[in-house]
């Protein structure tokens, strides 16, 4: 049970960076403007475009799980403090909170691993779970 639970954990963390980081490639450009609104170089918004959608693709097939699970918490907090704080505005503030919640569910996975169905356990990575 507790392998499907984490891979199941793993594909619904994981789809929602696929899924924003294409969904961004429709207007980079909005992206990159954004991004310098908040004190980010235009110049990074393919970096984070492409650390979004493989991350992504990382956590969805179990990929060296620990450490880009650690590196998706980094960039929820980062992303959350530097763009949604906004007390002021309840959505800002939920879109925080959501970030917050994302970065616990990837130390989590960081902490776990990526359970039995994952690369990390083909390749008998240590923290693979085998239960």
């Amino acid at each position: 049970m507790t392998s499907t639970a984490t891979l199941i954990a793993r594909i619904l963390l994981a789809l929602l960076f696929i899924v924003a980081g294409l969904g961004k490639l429709a207007d980079v450009d909005g992206l990159a403007g954004y991004m310098a609104s908040g004190g980010i170089p235009a110049f990074l918004a393919w970096p984070a475009i492409a650390f979004e959608i493989l991350g992504g693709l990382a956590i969805l097939i179990g990929f060296q799980t620990r450490i880009v699970a650690y590196a998706l918490a980094a960039f929820c907090v980062v992303t959350a403090l530097m763009f949604h704080f906004d007390p002021a505005d309840q959505i800002q503030m939920t879109a925080l909170l959501k970030n917050f919640g994302l970065a616990g569910g990837f130390i989590l996975l960081a902490l776990q691993g990526a359970g039995t169905y994952s690369v990390d356990a083909k390749l008998g990575r240590a923290g693979a779970l085998t239960a």
